[in-house]
């Protein structure tokens, strides 16, 4: 599977996703399932695919 996010930005989805599926743990609200949104910057980071990119074209990633 081809990366097409670079290293900066896979950190920063991964923080991103973890800290909004933290928040929708932490707080008692009915909105807490807004944080379940985390899940996707999460997995996009993990696997260094996002496939919004993809489907533009965009190639951020360092690899040649």
């Amino acid at each position: 599977m081809t990366q097409n996010i670079g290293p900066v930005e896979r950190i920063l989805r991964i923080a991103l996703g973890s800290g909004l599926l933290v928040i929708s743990v932490m707080i008692e609200s009915k909105l807490r399932w807004v944080g379940l949104i985390g899940i996707i910057p999460l997995v996009t980071g993990v696997l260094g695919l996002c496939p919004t990119y993809l489907a533009l074209g965009i190639r951020i990633s360092e690899e040649p």
